[in-house]
């Protein structure tokens, strides 16, 4: 495993020249290996007045602390540039995010040193494709604070059916806790905070270019927005599968369903009841 050490986060947009190379370059047929490399942060503490403008899109309080999903997303900047930086087999403007994982263990204040720490996680087969998880730490001193899984889906012709693990549950008791008119700008807007500025968030215009109707929300939007809308406890673990695309501007319900001290939430179309995120919070 090679090791690669940054004093400060790197900027996003500074891989975005090698992201749309790739749509002039295809990559060369090959093996599908994934680089054995780890991008670390050595220390380095978070710029408030971005946390505000994160918290404020994504409708968290600014209480002092840092929510863990924001610092998933100041991992996606290590993560474009393992993906543009190293031998990465795959076209990044084709990857998928169908899942987000997230485990934080404290309470972490605004004012703490951190490292941030990302690597790529192992290759699995997919039905439509292969999957493949980036896996991020996040440490004060020598103690883990907070953890996460971002799985992505590269679409690919496969010679058969990946075989699905059956889990026999009964649904939850969904009950509806409000409703969100998510507007047109939602994407750009996050993309400022986020710099995620993948095209198909930004503009219809740009969107229909890769095939949707209109213009979609971040995942990592849907996610926040859905987290900041609970009562989250000091240490949880936040799991998320994300279904259809949200279109913009949209109409979504979100629900929520508990079991003991456990939560079961879903976000989905008003008007045809199609889920666009589903995902479970559980207290550690």
């Amino acid at each position: 495993m090679n090791t690669r050490h940054f004093s400060q986060l790197p900027k996003p947009y500074l891989a975005y020249p090698k992201v749309i190379q790739g749509l002039i370059f295809k990559k060369p047929k090959s093996e599908k290996v994934l680089p054995q490399v780890e991008y670390v942060v050595d220390s380095f503490k978070v710029d408030q007045k971005h946390l505000k403008a994160y918290n404020e899109i994504c409708g968290f309080k600014n209480n002092g602390y840092i929510p863990a999903i924001y610092l998933a997303v100041l991992s996606q900047s290590l993560q474009m540039h393992m993906m543009t930086q190293e031998a990465f087999p795959f076209a990044i403007l084709g990857l998928v995010h169908i899942r987000n994982q997230i485990k934080q263990t404290r309470k972490v204040g605004v004012n703490e040193q951190l490292t941030l720490s990302c690597k790529f996680g192992e290759l699995q087969p997919h039905d439509k494709g292969v999957q493949f998880d980036f896996v991020t730490t996040a440490k004060v001193g020598n103690d883990v604070v907070m953890e996460g899984t971002t799985t992505y889906l590269a679409r690919q012709k496969t010679n058969g059916k990946v075989a699905a693990k059956v889990v026999e549950s009964k649904a939850p008791a969904y009950v509806l806790q409000a409703e969100w008119n998510v507007s047109e700008n939602t994407g750009r807007r996050y993309a400022l905070t986020s710099g995620d500025f993948n095209l198909i968030h930004i503009h219809a215009i740009t969107a229909k270019a890769f095939g949707f109707k209109q213009a979609i929300a971040h995942g990592m939007w849907s996610k926040a927005k859905a987290l900041a809308s609970l009562t989250l406890p000091d240490s949880y673990e936040a799991d998320v599968w994300f279904k259809l695309p949200m279109y913009l501007p949209s109409k979504v319900e979100f629900l929520t369903a508990n079991e003991a001290k456990d939560i079961e939430f879903l976000i989905r179309n008003s008007k045809n009841q199609k889920p666009h995120v589903s995902g479970s919070i559980k207290a550690l």
